[in-house]
């Protein structure tokens, strides 16, 4: 059966863009930001290149669409919060896991996290996701010394977990289950945010 030409729009935009987005989480976590084209996005959203760059313009705009990760993250701070402050590195991390495992939240945060390493913009909004817009928020609540080394060393650790366990997936630790990574990361975290951080602050 003859098709008519396909000019890059579906029916309705609605479905255009998801169809785009879509496309471009799956290529920014495959090849990073470097390595997607926003043709390629086209030719695997089945639209033409135009109607990518109608909606979002340039490759780096559709890169901070495709970067919109599902859910509040805000609303969940309230709830990592509660409770023993002791705690709250298991459940920081606890909450971590959970974003860099679950399907619905892994790709675009881990497109963020390979992009970050050859491309300068995707560093600087990984580091102001990671330590601004979480961390930054919960250290500030805990009103402890040192509040930005505290952030950026979780970040730094919650990060690298993230690239060892998703990205390069190096076993164990890709493998193992996220209670026994809880178990051994939450520690290191936790002193992080409230710990005694004078000798690691003054080592050469």
């Amino acid at each position: 059966m003859a098709s008519a030409s396909r000019t890059g729009r579906r029916p309705g935009d609605s479905g255009s863009r998801e169809a785009i987005l879509g496309a471009a989480r799956a290529a920014f976590a495959a090849g990073g930001y470097e390595g997607t084209s926003v043709r390629a996005v086209a030719r695997a959203a089945d639209v033409d290149a135009a109607l990518v760059h109608h909606f979002y313009g340039t490759k780096h705009g559709l890169f901070l669409a495709a970067l919109e990760l599902p859910g509040d993250f805000t609303a969940a701070l309230p709830a990592l919060l509660e409770g023993d402050v002791e705690a709250l590195g298991e459940r920081l991390v606890t909450f971590f896991l959970g974003l860099i495992d679950a399907e619905a939240t892994r790709g675009p945060l881990l497109a963020l996290i390979q992009a970050a390493m050859t491309n300068e913009q995707a560093a600087e909004l990984l580091r102001v996701f990671v330590t601004r817009q979480v961390i930054s928020k919960i250290i500030a609540a805990l009103d402890v010394p040192q509040p930005e080394l505290r952030a950026t060393l979780v970040g730094s650790q919650l990060v690298g977990l993230a690239i060892v366990r998703q990205v390069v997936r190096v076993a164990p630790l890709a493998t193992a289950e996220a209670t026994a990574v809880v178990a051994a990361v939450a520690p290191a975290v936790q002193r992080y945010l409230t710990g005694d951080l004078t000798q690691a602050a003054t080592r050469g």
